[in-house]
């Protein structure tokens, strides 16, 4: 089954009580985080697609008729991935995804296989870097382990991304509840032959200092009012928020979706258990956005070094560790070229070249996003001409010429050891032409 679109109806509402002091994130390389964010996800139990077709993907499970359970696969995708062509007013690409699973100790598989299309109205929502493509279809499994693998071909490109895993199908009885899952929308139950109408956030990704996030979770066959304890585990295994949910009791299925501000939220990774059994668990991560995965707040601010204005990155520096939240909301809505969209385009375009830089200067003996070239392939984009007279007799120059921006810059590796600085005279130039764009698009 592809569960599409639904509208959200919200079942519950409750509110976290917060236990002790916000711990101090721990540290991680947030370049890494941006290069290859599918190691975040890997350790949150995902399946992570090959580099050819990357995706992230996660498997629920729901109480289905009789003993069985339903497996529901829920993916996510960027449309950066795929190849589009133009029909009619449209960019569209097409895509197979097909998932197995097979019981581990041996016997026949189950599969699904589904074509999908997806529609854009313009070049640019081709290139989007956030969770723009969710796809979801849903198995029938007995309980047991199972061996799981997916696949998504493009069809236009021929690209295809793997992966492959295993998951443990459990059983719920009488007087169980779902692991919880935050959904992106959801409309509840009353039968279990009925179908799980929810779109599952298949990365388990919050965005730190948004408003308000849900979690989705199902009871079964609750004899009577009954209260689940719900507790919040970040990284280090501390306990930073307590509640519990209450079921009615007397339905075959109950439907709770719960909404949980996410600005009071620790940034880094999260278990959110229900229930008292350590299998009951969402593995989440609260990052500085939901489609790339940073969370240090620090590490941040540091990465930020070439982003304008210069004024909004001194807010952000010298915020308090309590105003942490409110001044990240106060700095993407300033600089937000876009409003009318979720994605914040100016950053998306931003640490898609840190990653490159950092991908392609990396023999001066700093990270490439730190060097000379690295900044300027940030600040500025890529040259329209490269010249490369270093390993040549006429000296270690390297020039890029921009030419719609009518300039020309020189790196120089004064020292002969490979690190190539911009000259002053060209360090000039640079913060001529981009105080001149700061003041065209007013950042």
């Amino acid at each position: 089954m592809v569960i599409g679109l639904l509208p959200l109806l919200l079942f519950a509402c409750g509110s976290w009580g917060r236990v002790g002091e916000e711990p101090a994130p721990s540290r991680s390389s947030g370049v890494t985080q941006v290069l290859d964010p599918g190691s975040t996800y890997r350790r949150l139990g995902r399946l992570v697609g090959s580099p050819e077709l990357p995706f992230v993907g996660d498997i629920a499970f729901y109480r289905g008729a009789g003993d069985s359970t339903v497996a529901l696969l829920s993916v996510s995708l960027q449309t950066r991935h795929f190849g589009f062509q133009r029909e009619g007013e449209f960019f569209i690409a097409r895509y197979r995804a097909t998932w197995t699973a097979a019981p581990a100790g041996g016997g026949p598989p189950v599969s699904s296989s589904q074509e999908q299309v997806v529609r854009v109205n313009s070049f640019a929502e081709t290139q989007r870097n956030d969770e723009s493509v969710l796809y979801q279809d849903g198995l029938i499994l007995t309980a047991g382990t199972w061996k799981v693998s997916l696949q998504i071909a493009d069809g236009l490109s021929g690209r295809i991304g793997r992966a492959e895993g295993q998951i443990r199908v459990p059983v719920f009885g009488d007087g169980t509840v779902s692991v919880p899952r935050l959904v992106h929308q959801a409309r509840g139950r009353e039968d279990r032959t009925a179908a799980v109408a929810v779109i599952v956030n298949p990365r388990g990704a919050i965005a730190y200092g948004s408003d308000s996030v849900t979690l989705y979770l199902e009871g079964y066959s609750m004899a009577g009012p009954t209260a689940v304890p719900l507790v919040m585990i970040d990284a280090n295994g501390r306990v930073v928020a307590r509640d519990s949910i209450r079921f009615q009791g007397g339905h075959d299925v109950e439907s709770l979706a719960i909404r949980l501000r996410a600005d009071t939220l620790p940034l880094g990774e999260l278990r959110i258990v229900a229930g008292r059994m350590p299998a009951d668990t969402l593995r989440a991560v609260v990052s500085f956005s939901a489609g790339w995965v940073i969370t240090n707040y620090d590490e941040m601010v540091s990465l930020l070094r070439y982003y304008p204005p210069s004024s909004a990155l001194d807010s952000l520096r010298k915020a308090p560790a309590e105003q942490h939240s409110q001044r990240w909301q106060a700095f993407w809505r300033s600089t937000d070229p876009n409003p009318g969209t979720p994605a914040h385009e100016g950053l998306e375009q931003y640490f898609t070249r840190v990653a490159l830089a950092n991908l392609r200067f990396r023999d001066e003996g700093v990270e490439g996003w730190r060097t000379d070239r690295g900044e300027v392939l940030i600040r500025v984009g890529e040259p329209d001409e490269i010249f490369d007279a270093s390993p040549q007799s006429e000296g270690s120059m390297i020039r890029w010429n921009f030419i719609q921006l009518t300039m020309t810059l020189y790196f120089h590796d004064a020292t002969g050891f490979g690190r190539f600085d911009l000259t002053p005279s060209s360090r000039s130039e640079m913060e001529r032409v981009v105080a001149r764009l700061s003041r065209q698009t007013g950042f």
